[in-house]
């Protein structure tokens, strides 16, 4: 366990730049699992992990996110190491932030996690895009070789 978030910082990127796509899983009003696989990006702001999740807002995800804006993303693939990541889920639409994730999607971030945004939205001004911002409580990373397991929490 450790408070520091630079002290898995590389792991994790690396990891997610190498595996992408994640798992990511709400849950309805009857506590019912939902799993739909996406591409979150993420930054470290204030010596904190930070994710952004460019999506359409369906009515199921509005809805699970509404009763209940917890939600896990779990990055795995055969053989290779994984992240798990425990987060709040909150809708952003104010325009500096919109650009900020475009950006964070066309440079990647992790270096290989993101793509085009083009390729399903206009611009950052397109009223079908929709942003979340991720607060991860819970990263864990577990290195594939060995199964090395190292979990990161908010200092309280």
């Amino acid at each position: 366990m450790t408070t520091s978030f630079t002290e898995i910082e590389n792991e994790f990127n690396t990891y997610i730049g190498d595996i992408r796509y994640a798992t990511m899983v709400t849950v309805d009003a009857r506590h019912r699992p939902r799993t739909r696989i996406l591409i979150p990006v993420w930054e470290t702001v204030d010596g904190r992990p930070r994710g952004w999740l460019a999506t359409y807002r369906t009515p199921v995800k509005a809805a699970h996110l509404a009763g209940n804006p917890h939600t896990s993303f779990s990055y795995w693939k055969p053989g290779n190491s994984s992240v798990a990541i425990e987060a709040t889920a909150t809708w952003v639409d104010d325009p500096e932030t919109r650009s900020h994730v475009w950006d964070l999607y066309r440079e990647t971030s992790p270096r290989g996690a993101g793509y085009d945004l083009g390729a399903f939205w206009r611009s950052p001004a397109d009223p079908r895009l929709h942003v979340l911002r991720l607060d991860p409580w819970r990263v864990q990373v577990i290195r594939g070789t060995d199964l090395r397991s190292r979990i990161w929490t908010p200092p309280a």
